[in-house]
């Protein structure tokens, strides 16, 4: 992991150290990423409801889509597979739900609990094709786990 992404997971260490409520972690995190990461317009978080949606949670950013299914889009995609998807043109994306139209590429990340139980996504939009690469994949998934092993998930 670089050095850019390993001060990103000691500031969100420092962050959430005895912070357990998903909510407060969660908005710092998007807080974080967003002053931290060039080239984005979008940092946030969608926590997975028992009804089989993605419902938008804290973030930065333009307004966003408020309710997303399982298996749509990238977000819902993440989810059904439970994998990173790391999107270089999300006009591409078979399915993509453009919440913000000057979004060209995305990551997500799914966020799992103590159980590794899925219970939503970490998502990041940029405006460049081609933005996020398998460097930001991996720190990223290592922020991710910062934060689910901070917060006491509740479904």
């Amino acid at each position: 992991m670089n050095e850019k992404y390993n001060e990103l997971c000691l500031n969100l260490k420092g962050l959430t150290d005895g912070e357990t409520h998903p909510t407060p972690n969660m908005a710092n995190a998007s807080a974080l990423l967003w002053q931290s990461l060039t080239d984005i317009n979008w940092a946030g978080f969608y926590t997975l409801e028992k009804e089989g949606y993605l419902l938008l949670a804290p973030f930065q950013g333009k307004p966003a889509c408020i309710r997303i299914p399982v298996g749509k889009g990238v977000c819902g995609t993440a989810v059904k597979e439970n994998k990173t998807q790391l999107v270089k043109d999300v006009h591409e994306f078979a399915g993509h739900i453009a919440c913000d139209s000057a979004s060209n590429s995305e990551i997500v990340v799914p966020l799992h609990d103590s159980e590794g139980k899925i219970v939503g996504v970490l998502d990041i939009d940029s405006p460049k094709i081609a933005r996020f690469t398998e460097e930001d994949k991996i720190g990223l998934e290592e922020f991710a786990k910062i934060l689910e092993k901070a917060c006491e998930w509740k479904q």
